[in-house]
């Protein structure tokens, strides 16, 4: 007789690879069509299976079933989630990134952290009742920062590779990968504070301050009431918080990852390491640090982060793992954001959200509460200090963007977890201060993850929706990278497009980027190998009244100097390039993603700009059947931009010399560019290449 085991573990096992089956199979029309990413559908799911609805998947059942065991699952698996996806931030950021961007990161995370943290505070204490000023600078410790699951998936998804520039999506990333760790010294002063307190009605408990107070950083779970006043818990708050877990973690974090760049780089020298385990040497290093951290009590989420940066502090982990397509850590990342998630959504404490006659709480209150929440927390912050980034933070618009999407998920879990930790059960609590702080906390913390994974996950397909119905452009990039697709039947990114003559794809806006990548030359590199375009009776490429560039050009004649040609000639030259620009056919590439239109003006000096087609989503293709070239072997190609994007820029192509072809066909007539209402630029340097 066969028979059956309907364990837990094989529910559990099950469930995940169905839902990673059903995901995949339309992960493309998901992810790029629809916009929802990860984190939404596998919440609906877990809320689907979990206790609320089929009962398929409850953890108090798992094991051995003891009571209290969700908290401890809970917060382990935070951990995990969070700390290899902080390691994958760290490295995926250019190098030395916080080094370079120190400034900006210091505004983020003391000033604008301590804003959001007060204003939190506030709303909660205006919407939830019978908790004290404490107790709600706890709860509001608890969402302040950022979740760093949810905003890599905001800054890295495919919204921002179409709309949201790169040092924006770094910014984001940099900081939501910071600040979730960040957040321990708000929530460590107001438990210190509480706890020290001198309370009349506090019974003391049988411990000591001095025996206990290294216990609230080890997840100890049983600290008792400790006493010793104001100064006390000051004193605690920065040896214990701010200089053993806060900075000790961080050097701890960034010491393993140095170690491991340097590991990493000797082994490649050597060819000692092959790719898979170079490929999964974040994941093991974000397991080590989490470890290690657990063990001495310190920061694990800070000491993660710092350990990603520095495993690419000199650029080269990255590079070599772009040279060789990693997929493996974004496959562990989708992977971890599933079971993350699902999990989140069987967790839920639906009988908690509404219980007035305990707790005060209501389903209006907490709804009233998410909307405070979601345009109080943030965005007064980023408005009031984006200025002091212009790095970074360029416009009001950007501000608003990072200051609306600071989402509320996995890293709050992990906190309230934390938190309950830090003090004694409800059913051993001293004083009502803690009783009502232990029974607030959860339903309120987790109806606002809920809240805001349904709220920003629905904002970016809204959003999408709005730049589409205002023909909002995705960004051109003057140097896209050139990556080669490892199959013809892989998915295009989207901003993105294909080149059929060299069988590669140009991505446009990529986050992650590596010098050798992109195959290109700086401007400065052109001018070194090259020379200086030489052009006979057409304005020089750059104003002034003498050539920048002495010494030989690439026809190895000297160019002379021309002092007749100012900034107002070279304005008159684009526009008759710009008329002289409509009166040539037009051709859709073979991609049909966009329009090339050409114009010459007969003295050598090519004018070119390439229209979009207002019907397609992809990013504008040099057609290779269009060669506008001249002897000399640089042809300079001021690109004719939009008026409402940024100056006109050089673009220098090295090819054969030949002669220009009509690329004109049936399919295609001439058109008013004027007329397009979504212009874009294909830009860039290339370097000679043959054929």
């Amino acid at each position: 007789m066969p028979t059956l085991d309907v364990s837990e573990l094989n529910i559990v096992i099950a469930v995940l690879g169905a839902f990673t089956i059903l995901f995949g199979i339309i992960s493309v029309k998901l992810k790029q069509k629809w916009y929802l990413g990860e984190a939404l559908p596998a919440v609906i799911v877990g809320i689907c299976l979990g206790p609320i609805a089929a009962k398929f998947v409850d953890s108090e059942r798992w094991g051995h079933a003891i009571e209290g065991q969700v908290e401890d699952i809970t917060l382990g698996m935070c951990r995990v989630v969070i700390g290899v996806q902080l390691v994958m931030a760290g490295y995926q950021l250019p190098a030395k990134y916080p080094w370079h961007r120190w400034k900006d990161m210091a505004l983020l995370l003391i000033p604008v952290m301590t804003i959001m943290w007060l204003c939190t505070t506030g709303c909660i204490m205006l919407m939830i009742p019978k908790l004290t000023t404490l107790s709600a600078m706890v709860i509001g410790s608890l969402v302040t920062s950022t979740d760093p699951v949810l905003s890599q998936a905001i800054a890295k998804g495919p919204f921002a590779d179409k709309y949201v520039p790169r040092a924006l999506r770094e910014i984001i990333s940099a900081e939501a990968g910071s600040n979730d760790g960040f957040g321990f010294p708000f929530l460590l002063l107001a438990t210190f504070l509480i706890r020290h307190a001198e309370d009349p009605n506090f019974k003391p408990g049988a411990s000591a301050a001095s025996e206990s107070a290294h216990r609230l950083m080890a997840r100890a779970g049983d600290v008792g009431r400790l006493g010793g006043g104001t100064g006390k818990a000051m004193e605690l708050w920065i040896v214990e918080g701010w200089l053993y877990f806060i900075l000790l973690g961080a050097i701890v974090g960034a010491v393993c990852g140095i170690a491991s760049m340097y590991a990493v780089n000797f082994s490649l020298r050597r060819k000692w390491i092959d790719s898979e385990s170079l490929l999964l040497f974040p994941t093991a290093l974000g397991l080590f640090v989490i470890g290690i951290t657990g063990c001495a009590g310190l920061d694990d989420l800070l000491a993660c982060f710092c350990a990603g940066a520095a495993l690419n502090w000199d650029g080269k982990y990255l590079d070599e793992t772009l040279q060789r397509h990693d997929e493996v850590n974004s496959c562990i990342d989708v992977l971890l954001n599933f079971g993350g998630f699902m999990y989140i959504g069987t967790i839920f404490p639906w009988d908690e959200f509404n219980n007035p006659d305990v707790t005060g709480i209501t389903i209006g209150r907490l709804m009233v509460l998410g909307l405070l929440v979601l345009f109080l927390r943030r965005i007064p912050a980023m408005m009031v200090m984006f200025k002091l980034m212009p790095n970074t933070v360029k416009s009001w618009q950007e501000a608003l963007f990072m200051g609306y999407f600071g989402p509320i998920g996995i890293g709050a879990v992990f906190y309230v977890e934390h938190t309950r930790h830090l003090f004694p059960s409800i059913d051993n609590a001293e004083t009502q201060e803690e009783e009502d702080l232990l029974r607030a906390m959860g339903p309120v913390v987790y109806f606002l993850v809920l809240f805001s994974i349904v709220v920003h996950g629905l904002s970016i397909p809204g959003l999408e929706m709005i730049y589409r119905w205002r023909n909002i452009p995705p960004i051109v990039e003057e140097d896209p990278v050139e990556i080669r697709p490892l199959s013809r039947h892989s998915a295009l990114p989207n901003n993105a497009y294909m080149d059929p003559r060299r069988g590669s794809v140009v991505v446009m806006n990529r986050f992650s980027r590596a010098p050798t990548m992109d195959r290109q030359f700086s401007f400065s590199d052109l001018e070194r190998q090259f020379g200086p375009p030489e052009v006979q009776g057409s304005p020089p490429p750059f104003p002034g009244n003498s050539n920048p560039f002495p010494g030989p050009s690439a026809s190895g004649r000297r160019t002379s100097n021309d002092s007749s040609h100012t900034d107002q000639s070279i304005e008159e030259e684009k526009e008759n390039a710009k008329k002289e620009f409509e009166k040539f056919d037009t051709e859709d590439s073979r991609d049909d993603s966009f329009i090339r239109a050409r114009s010459m003006n007969g003295s050598g000096l090519t004018w070119a700009a390439d229209v979009r087609d207002p019907s397609r989503d992809r990013g504008p293709l040099r057609n290779p059947s269009l060669d506008t070239t001249r002897s000399g072997g640089l042809t300079w190609a001021p690109s004719v931009r939009s008026p409402s994007s940024r100056a006109p820029s050089m673009r220098a192509t090295s090819t054969d010399r030949r002669s220009v072809r009509d690329v004109s066909t049936e399919r295609g007539q001439a058109r008013d560019p004027s007329s397009d209402r979504r212009p874009g630029v294909g830009v860039g340097y290339s370097t000679p290449r043959k054929g």
